[in-house]
């Protein structure tokens, strides 16, 4: 289940509330008591362990004859 975290406007303090996507922007109260509170924006990111398989080299370009200076074009 997802985590949404709010900020209440009459004490300032951040709080975490988890609940289903689809009451995801259902009201919160604060855990002081407070009614008048805010959802934060929050964002995802990944992190790699280094895993990634690395970008694959160029291949070189074939050497030598051709009348386009070593492509093999003629």
């Amino acid at each position: 289940m997802p985590s949404y975290n709010f900020r209440c406007r009459t004490c300032g303090d951040t709080f975490e509330v988890t609940r289903p996507m689809a009451q995801s922007s259902n009201p919160a109260a604060c855990p002081g008591g407070h009614d008048d509170t805010v959802k934060l924006l929050t964002t995802f990111g990944t992190v790699s362990r280094g895993g990634a398989v690395p970008a694959a080299a160029a291949a070189p370009r074939p050497a030598g004859g051709g009348c386009c200076g070593g492509g093999g074009c003629c």
